[in-house]
């Protein structure tokens, strides 16, 4: 039988993360996928509580632009401040946060509306033992201006106008904001309806373990 801690480890190898940091890291996740499934049913946190589907598409999914976030980061230094909007039940600041554990000085903000959330948040960075993790209980358009390096946003739903002036609101000139999206079609749809506003934007497809068949990718926006 197939150790579940191993198919975790496989899949954070695959993500590019130094190989020192995985068995720490997997059992982490372990205990975080725990929390998940205690609480999902009374906070509503994922579209699931099967193990192997949280792994895959959840924990491995927001992983997969652990690269080119780590890249992203190193360009603002150790005192980088990564903001994850509307985190919801973690995803994906709680899993990059772990990876960027050891790295001294870059700090990741968890941006979530709901109170009984952010408490779930609270518990899981306390039980994880991340101490580069704030909990904030406020809503993306109360964060004063220029306040993030870079901002993660991994929300099912569209990023249009008002969401992407918000978002791009409070992150600092020079800052980065990077969406987690699927099909490029889709990608192209959005993104041309906010043209005046984003004229020029990338997006890296993302490989994630055990989703081979499915379209990830990262829609990175430099704010000048």
């Amino acid at each position: 039988m197939i150790d579940k801690t191993d198919i975790l480890a496989r899949g954070l190898a695959e993500c590019s993360i130094p190989q020192e940091r995985i068995d720490s890291l997997a059992q982490k996740m372990e205990s975080y996928i725990s929390e998940i499934v205690l609480f999902n049913s009374a906070y509503n946190l994922t579209n699931t509580s099967e193990h192997d589907a949280l792994v895959t598409r959840h924990i491995l999914d927001s992983l997969a632009a652990y690269k080119e976030i780590r890249e992203y980061a190193d360009c603002f230094g150790p005192s980088c401040v990564i903001a994850d909007i509307g985190s919801g039940g973690g995803l994906p600041g709680i899993p990059l946060a772990a990876a960027f554990l050891d790295d001294s000085g870059v700090r990741f903000e968890l941006i979530e509306r709901m109170e009984k959330r952010c408490a779930f948040l609270e518990n899981c960075a306390a039980i994880l033992g991340l101490g580069n993790v704030v909990v904030r209980k406020t809503d993306a358009q109360k964060i004063p201006a220029k306040s993030y390096d870079l901002v993660t946003f991994r929300a099912f739903r569209p990023l249009d106008e008002n969401m992407a002036r918000v978002l791009l609101g409070i992150v600092r000139d020079g800052g980065i904001l990077c969406a987690y999206k699927a099909r490029p079609e889709n990608i192209r749809a959005e993104m041309s309806a906010i043209k005046n506003l984003v004229p020029e934007y990338e997006v890296v497809p993302l490989a994630v373990p055990g989703l081979e068949d499915s379209q990830r990718n990262l829609v990175v926006i430099k704010k000048q």
